[in-house]
This record gives structure tokens, C-alpha cells and sequence, in this order.
């Protein structure tokens, strides 16, 4: 099996990390290839070499934008693929109802079971939790040029960003297209979930399910500066699906028009840079994952 760890996030994965995780794997009686990659082109290369390999296993350890990347290659195939929560939010993780503690995920790679999630895709590039457009990716933007150009951290760069935002009041103007229906809006925000998110009850901003085959848009309606506060701050922290300020939609498919040739876009917290018009689908059962029995 491979393990492909983001060496570049936080401290302490280093060769003596690496050793460790080879160690805990053996104790299951699993021979563990680890890899400390350094960014994203070494996520993905890694990934991609273990499947080129013949791996039967492929294990990501680190947050949800590293789980994307090695996820991202390992897509229609019979590849298994295992999760060490090693993030801040780690949602993936915790909508599967995989352990969080390393050596429980560990555990669970060994004892758990398969089985098929579906992969939201835009464009060709996939998500496993969701996408966005407006406010969070122009947020997240000028929070990393603060802190290339400024130092500051990464909340506090965040804080600037948001007010920075607000300051703006940016919307966009959209044209949806779901099957033979157009949809205008101009909105501040557009979320697109891998599956339904729960609005209501005790788990709000989680996902029942994984495997239902649909997309979930959530189109923010036009709040004043205090709600597109909270639409920023709660994009920030990854509770964005708890906001109940959405025209909802659920759909297979769908196509995003703007003004704009070019737009951020969001996948999974990383934002690229992307030609329009936005293609969204769901693509059914393409990832197969070790969840716990």
C-alpha cells in the first residue's frame, strides 16, 4: 500500500513521521510506502505513481484539500482508498464517519470496509465535499496575499480579507442552466455540494449520505453587509452549509454562465482560476473508500 502524507502542512512530518506511520501500519500487518510530499504537483504525482504501481491501497493523510488531490487520481478505478484526518475540518472524514484520532484511522484502514462514494467535477477538476463561487474564493485569494506579502497568518489575513470584502460588496450576475430551464441571479455567493447537506435538526451542515447521485446548489440570496459578513466568515470555517439564506436546487448536472471568460472557483478549499462557462456533475460511485464496518 501507498501513504502519501502533505509533509508541507503544520510541523512534525519528517523521516522520523514517516517511520512512525510505517511502524503503526506493520502492527496491523500492512507494509506502508509513505511519502512526504511538499505541495500539491507532489500530491498528485505520488498518487499517481502508486496507481500506475499496481498499489491496492492508496491512504492521503492530511486535510480535505490534500484528501482531494491524491482522491483525485485514484477516480474509476478499484483502487481502495483510506483517510488519515490530519486537517483542520477534515469534513470528508467526519461525513464518512471515519475516525479522527491517527490511530483510529489507522485501525480502519486495516478493519474497515469499501465502499463506492460519488465525486462532484467541474470543468474536469473533482471535489468530495463542494465548490464555490464569489465571495469565499476572492477571500481566500487576498488571504494568501497577505500572508505571502505581509507575513501575517492565516486567520488574521483572513479577518482583513473578509472585511476587505465587505468593504467591496461584490456580486456576481449568473446564468444557471438546469436541463431546459435558465435561471438568472445576482448573488454573493454560489455553493455546490457533492450530495445533499442536512439544513435543519442536529447535524446541520453535514451530509447523510454520500452516494445519492445528486449535486446540491445553494444560491445565496442578496443579504446586507452584516449577512455577507457571516456568509464570509462562515465560508471560512467550513459551515457554510448551515446558513438557511439559499435558494436550494438539487440536480445531476448543470452549467454556470457569467459575464466573466474567467472565474475562481473553489474546489474542496482550493482555489484555480477557470475558463467559463462552469460545467458541474455528479459523477456516481467513482471513488471506492475504507469506511469504518
Amino acid at each position: 500500500m501507498a501513504v502519501i502524507i502533505n509533509g508541507s502542512a503544520g510541523s512534525g512530518h519528517d523521516d522520523a513521521r514517516a517511520a512512525e506511520l510505517r511502524a503503526k501500519f506493520a502492527a496491523h500487518g500492512m507494509a506502508a510506502d509513505v511519502t512526504l510530499a511538499r505541495g500539491g504537483a507532489e500530491l498528485i504525482g505520488a498518487a499517481r505513481a502508486a496507481r500506475a504501481s499496481g498499489k491496492q491501497i492508496v491512504v492521503a493523510g492530511g486535510g480535505d484539500g490534500t484528501i482531494n488531490a491524491v482522491a483525485s487520481q485514484l477516480v474509476d478505478s478499484d483502487i481502495a482508498f483510506g483517510v488519515l484526518p490530519m486537517g483542520t475540518l477534515n469534513h470528508f472524514a467526519k461525513d464518512l464517519g471515519i475516525p479522527l484520532a491517527l490511530d483510529d484511522a489507522i485501525r480502519n484502514v486495516a478493519q474497515g470496509r469499501r465502499t463506492r462514494v460519488d465525486v462532484g467535477e467541474v470543468n474536469g477538476t473533482i471535489f468530495l465535499n463542494n465548490s464555490s463561487l464569489g465571495l469565499y474564493p476572492d477571500i481566500v485569494r487576498d488571504r494568501e496575499k497577505q500572508q505571502r506579502r505581509l507575513g501575517r497568518g492565516k486567520w488574521l489575513a483572513a479577518g482583513w480579507a473578509t472585511l476587505a470584502a465587505l468593504r467591496r460588496y461584490p456580486f456576481l450576475s449568473l446564468r444557471l442552466k438546469v436541463g431546459d430551464d435558465e435561471h438568472a441571479r445576482r448573488t454573493p455567493f454560489v455553493f455546490i455540494g457533492n450530495n445533499e447537506y442536512t439544513m435543519q435538526g442536529l447535524s446541520v451542515g453535514e451530509r447523510q449520505r454520500l452516494d445519492g447521485g445528486k449535486l446540491s446548489l445553494y444560491v445565496a440570496q442578496r443579504p446586507g453587509r452584516l449577512g455577507l459578513l457571516r456568509l464570509g466568515w462562515s465560508a471560512l470555517w467550513g459551515s457554510l452549509a448551515q446558513e438557511r439564506d439559499f435558494d436550494v436546487l438539487t440536480v445531476e448536472n448543470m452549467e454556470i454562465a457569467t459575464r466573466h471568460t474567467r472565474l475562481r472557483v473553489a474546489t474542496d478549499g482550493e482555489v484555480t482560476v477557470m475558463t467559463t462557462p462552469l460545467r458541474y456533475r455528479i459523477r456516481p460511485a467513482a471513488l471506492t473508500v475504507v469506511v469504518p464496518t
